[in-house]
C-alpha cells in the first residue's frame, strides 16, 4: 500500500490527512510537525481567545484526543523537514532520520517575519502557541503595549488587549488599519472603531527605533514621537517555510508553485496546501497564495481527492473567505476586496453593514460586519459573478425589510 507523507500539522496538514481517509486512501498516512506540541492545534484563536488567562492548548486542538489514532494517522512531532530527495522519494528530518514516501504533501505554512529590532523578553511576534503564551503573560491590566502593524493580527490583538485592560498603541505606515486588503477608505471605518474602543492609533508613520531600558521599551516613530511601552508586538507579515526545499527541484516563488490541481511543479507526486501553496487558478493567469484558514481546509480536500482519484482530478477555484473578530464586530471577507469601485450598504455606526467591491460590472468581493444574511447573499453573488448593482439593491432591500420588522411595521 502507498504511503502519503504530510509535512506540517497545522490545519492544512491535518485536514489533508482526514480527507485522505474519507476519500478512501487505505495506505499509511504520516504527519510530521516541527513544533514539539502534544497535538495539532488551531491558529486563529492565538490572537484572540488563547490570550485569555485560563486558556489551554487542549481548548484549541484541531482534533479531539485520539481522533488521529482512530483514522490510523501516524503523528511525529518535534522534528522539522531539512531536505527533500524527490528522485528517491525520501524526506530528511532534523533528527537525522529519513522518511520514504509515495506521495508527499507540503503543508509547512509560514512563520512570523522577525522583528527588525532583535529579540528578547517583552518583544514579541505571534505565530505559534508558544508565542501566544509569552504574549499572554504581558496582558496585565494597566500595562502598556505597542503593536507594530495594523493588519488582521495586530488589529485582533489590539482588541484583545483593550478588553484585558491594557493601554494599547497601534502603529502602521499605512493611513488605515487592514487597508492592504480592504483599501484606505474602508480601512478608516475600522480605524474609527479601534479609536472608539480606546486604542491609540498612530497611522501613516513607521517605527524607526526600539530601545529597551530598565524593563521599558522606548519606541521612536518617523514623526519624531516617542512612546513608552511595557511590551511590543511586531506583526509585520510572514515568511513562507520553503528553505528546506531549495535545490530539490520543487519550483519555488514565495511559496511552492503548483498547477490548478495543487500538484507541485517540477516534480512528481508532490502537492502543496495552505499558506505555502502558490497556485495558478483556471480563472487567472496569475499565481495566488492565500494565508486563510478556509483556504487551507478547501485545498486539503482538493489535494486529497487528487491523490486518491488521480484519474479524475479536480481544480481549485475558490471564492476566498476569511473572518476576524474585533470587539463586538464579526468581520467576514469574501472574494477579492480592495478595488476603488466600492459601496457601503448599511451603517458602521449601527454595527451592521457591508462593503461591496466591483470590477466595474460584477461583484468581486465584500466585507460584511454583523450581518449573516448579507454574507450568504455576497458569497453566492461573488461565485456567480452577479452584477454589483443588483447585489447592492438586494442588500438595501434586506436592510429596509429588517428595519421595518424591528420597528414593528409590515
Amino acid at each position: 500500500m502507498s504511503t502519503v507523507l504530510i509535512v506540517g500539522a497545522s490545519v492544512g496538514g491535518v485536514k489533508t490527512a482526514q480527507a485522505l481517509r474519507a476519500a478512501g486512501h487505505e495506505g499509511r498516512i504520516i504527519l510530521v510537525e516541527a513544533e514539539a506540541v502534544p497535538h495539532p492545534y488551531d491558529r486563529p484563536p492565538l490572537s484572540k481567545s488563547y490570550l485569555s488567562p485560563d486558556a489551554g492548548l487542549s481548548q484549541i486542538a484541531l482534533v479531539p484526543n485520539g481522533d488521529l489514532d482512530a483514522i490510523d494517522v501516524e503523528l511525529i512531532t518535534g522534528v522539522a523537514a531539512t531536505s527533500l530527495d524527490p528522485a528517491n522519494k525520501k524526506l530528511r528530518l532534523s533528527d537525522g532520520t529519513e522518511q520514504p514516501y509515495d506521495t508527499l504533501v507540503i503543508a509547512t505554512g509560514a512563520r512570523a517575519r522577525p522583528s527588525p529590532w532583535g529579540e528578547g523578553p517583552g518583544l514579541h511576534v505571534l505565530r505559534t502557541s508558544s508565542d501566544a503564551e509569552k504574549l499572554r503573560a504581558e496582558l496585565v491590566p494597566g500595562r502598556r503595549i505597542l503593536i507594530v502593524g495594523a493588519g488582521f493580527i495586530g488589529a485582533e490583538v489590539a482588541g484583545t488587549a483593550v478588553k484585558a485592560g491594557l493601554q494599547v498603541t497601534m502603529v502602521d505606515p499605512l493611513p488605515a488599519p487592514m487597508s492592504r486588503v480592504l483599501n484606505e477608505e474602508v480601512g478608516h471605518i475600522f480605524g474609527q472603531k479601534h479609536r472608539e474602543e480606546g486604542v491609540n492609533t498612530v497611522l501613516g508613520h513607521t517605527v524607526t527605533s526600539v530601545v529597551k531600558a530598565e524593563d521599558l521599551f522606548h519606541v521612536e516613530l518617523s514623526n519624531a514621537e516617542w512612546h513608552v511601552a511595557d511590551a511590543v508586538l511586531v506583526g509585520i507579515g510572514a515568511i513562507v517555510n520553503t528553505e528546506w526545499l531549495e535545490g530539490s527541484g520543487v519550483a519555488l516563488e514565495n511559496g511552492v508553485l503548483c498547477g490548478p490541481d495543487l500538484a507541485a511543479l517540477g516534480v512528481d507526486d508532490i502537492y502543496a496546501v495552505g499558506d505555502v501553496c502558490r497556485w495558478t487558478s483556471n480563472q487567472s493567469t496569475h499565481t495566488m497564495r492565500l494565508e486563510h484558514w478556509t483556504n487551507a481546509v478547501d485545498q486539503a480536500l482538493i489535494a486529497a481527492h487528487n491523490i486518491v482519484s488521480s484519474e479524475e482530478p479536480r481544480h481549485y477555484d475558490p471564492v476566498e473567505y476569511v473572518w476576524s473578530d474585533q470587539y463586538d464586530w464579526k468581520i467576514q471577507v469574501v472574494g477579492r476586496t480592495g478595488s476603488e469601485d466600492f459601496k457601503v450598504v448599511g451603517s458602521p455606526g449601527e454595527s451592521r453593514f457591508a462593503v461591496t467591491y466591483s470590477d466595474g460590472t460584477s461583484l468581486v468581493g465584500a466585507v460584511i460586519v454583523n450581518w449573516p444574511r448579507a454574507l450568504v447573499a455576497c458569497r453566492r453573488a461573488v461565485g456567480q459573478r452577479t452584477r454589483a448593482e443588483t447585489v447592492r439593491a438586494d442588500l438595501e432591500q434586506l436592510l429596509a425589510t429588517a428595519k421595518r420588522s424591528s420597528s414593528g411595521h409590515g
